[in-house]
């Protein structure tokens, strides 16, 4: 229904936020109220979630935020809730990183995600998140790196481990450099 919604930051409190747009208060919960300031002028993208008994509009940064969110809600088991934990407890390239490689330890970490729900967040959303374009440049750096390991001799398992937590904001040399000197 709501797209995003621009506007000045009214009001934030520990539940969300209060976004004056020509002169209306939207309520909105974004993974962390406290990233933005009171009078602050900023464009949230929003998503509105309804169900029979409420209806709440989530507000997000960025669109890869906002698309993240949309793919962890439609794994079973994962609800707004803790949908947003998982959102204001990591970066979107990372959490994106984690689900392409599997990583079930790091999604361990967010509250409200267990052992099983982070191997069905990875079953679910393994090579299907479409977050702007971000999963592909993720995907293809990760790609490069295990290619450029096996290359070396490196074995399945042993990639998997070196490439685990890697920054992929970096470009790909750098990353394989990362990787060899997790093995010494």
């Amino acid at each position: 229904m709501y797209n995003y919604i621009q506007g000045t930051i009214k009001g934030v409190d520990p539940k969300g936020i209060t976004l004056d747009n020509s002169g209306i208060g939207y309520h909105i919960v974004p993974p962390n109220p406290y990233a933005y300031g009171i009078g602050q002028d900023v464009l949230v993208h929003t998503y509105h979630y309804v169900r029979e008994d409420q209806a709440i509009l989530y507000g997000f940064h960025s669109l890869e935020q906002k698309g993240l969110f949309e793919s962890l809600i439609s794994v079973k088991g994962i609800g707004p809730k803790s949908a947003l934990a998982v959102l204001a407890s990591a970066e979107v390239n990372d959490i994106i990183r984690a689900i392409e490689t599997g990583d079930a330890k790091y999604l361990n970490r967010f509250p409200g995600i267990g052992p099983k729900a982070s191997q069905q967040i990875i079953l679910d959303l393994k090579g299907k998140i479409s977050s702007g374009g971000v999963t592909l440049k993720v995907h293809a750096k990760l790609e490069e790196v295990e290619d450029a390991l096996r290359s070396l001799g490196y074995k399945a398992k042993e990639i998997a481990a070196l490439t685990a937590n890697l920054d992929t904001t970096l470009d790909t040399a750098t990353l394989v450099r990362q990787a060899l000197q997790k093995k010494a």
